[in-house]
């Protein structure tokens, strides 16, 4: 079978060749509606670009690279599938570098954009994975775009919620519910968004008058089993928690599970909270109070701002803060007044 090239697809349009290459390959630079027949169009006739030829003639490879600590982890997956949406909209494909948290890993799928396999990363990580040298400007670099994450570059371009006020609003919820014996169970502390969310949970016991049980801190990491291991800590101790601000929605699913291996009621023992409203965290049992995310515009934000870096347009301003919402659910209650004082 002869194989499908932007003439076949040009005649099956009835554009130009011109207006499919800038469809496939620059679309901004024609209509929507154009945009989307030519797509459409290559679909249906199973079309595929010939990248060597493309990065021959542009000096561009066609492909992005997002670098990604966990690439199972529900909150991540679907930042990846707004990304891979963009992306193919606007010509280009996305490698995925799953780093597993490893500093190393993260270096090696970053060198992609140094040897021209790839022509910019989206970097999930709190880590910059390029040597810089003090007051080299962030043009310097190969285009890059920070992603829920902060790598302490103020120019750095990067996309996340504001995870201080994240912080903040889950604690005071529980706080409005009646609650003072309040825990933690973190994500990676190295991490900036985990350092911010405990940051605006102290500051909202502090003003509330509240003292941090300091044994309530549980410092671990993002998985299932570190919620399992978290609330096993919690649980074990003199005072327990009536209430649990877990920083993601897996920490949160692994604290419930624990609970109710244990024989412990949530919430009507412990109230739990978590962040990043997952698919699973309406549907879970109790359905799960969280801080939601928008991941989708997390995702389809950090390809846009990607890929308009790659065309020579970069961003005015480099911090693109989206909001978040809390969700309430039936995983948190109110306590009455005598169990609250207790």
């Amino acid at each position: 079978m002869a194989k499908v090239g932007l003439k076949d697809i040009a005649a099956q349009t009835g554009f130009s060749i011109a207006t499919v290459s800038h469809a496939l390959r620059n679309p901004d630079r024609v209509a929507d509606a154009t945009r989307k027949k030519v797509l459409a169009a290559a679909e249906a006739a199973g079309y595929t670009p010939n990248n060597l030829a493309v990065s021959l003639r542009t000096a561009r490879s066609g492909n992005i690279v997002v670098i990604i600590p966990d690439i199972a982890d529900s909150h991540n997956s679907n930042i990846i599938k707004a990304i891979e949406k963009v992306a193919r909209e606007r010509g280009y494909s996305v490698l995925l570098g799953d780093s597993q948290g490893s500093e190393k890993r993260e270096r090696e799928f970053a060198r992609m954009a140094r040897t021209r396999q790839a022509d910019g990363v989206i970097l999930m990580s709190h880590r910059l994975p390029f040597d810089r040298k003090p007051g080299e400007p962030v043009s310097k670099l190969p285009p890059i775009v920070n992603g829920c994450e902060y790598t302490g570059h103020d120019d750095l371009p990067q996309i996340g919620i504001d995870d201080y006020q994240a912080g903040l609003d889950a604690t005071r919820h529980l706080l409005d519910y009646g609650h003072r014996q309040i825990a933690v169970i973190t994500g990676d502390i190295e991490t900036h968004s985990t350092r911010e969310r405990l940051r605006g949970f102290n500051d909202a016991m502090t003003a509330a008058g509240v003292t941090v049980n300091d044994d309530h801190v549980i410092q671990l990491g993002y998985t299932l089993e570190d919620g399992i291991a978290g609330a096993q800590q919690l649980m074990a101790l003199p005072s327990r928690p009536s209430a649990i601000f877990c920083f993601s929605d897996e920490i949160a699913f692994g604290a419930m599970y624990a609970l109710r291996e244990m024989g412990i009621d949530v919430p009507g023992d412990v109230s739990i909270i978590g962040c990043d409203n997952i698919p699973l965290a309406r549907y879970f049992s109790p359905p799960l109070t969280t801080i939601a995310q928008p991941t989708a515009e997390i995702g389809a934000a950090c390809a846009t701002l990607l890929l308009d870096i790659i065309d020579g347009n970069p961003p005015t301003e480099p911090r693109v803060v989206v909001p978040h919402e809390l969700k309430i659910r039936e995983s948190t209650r109110r306590l009455d007044a005598s169990a609250a004082n207790r």
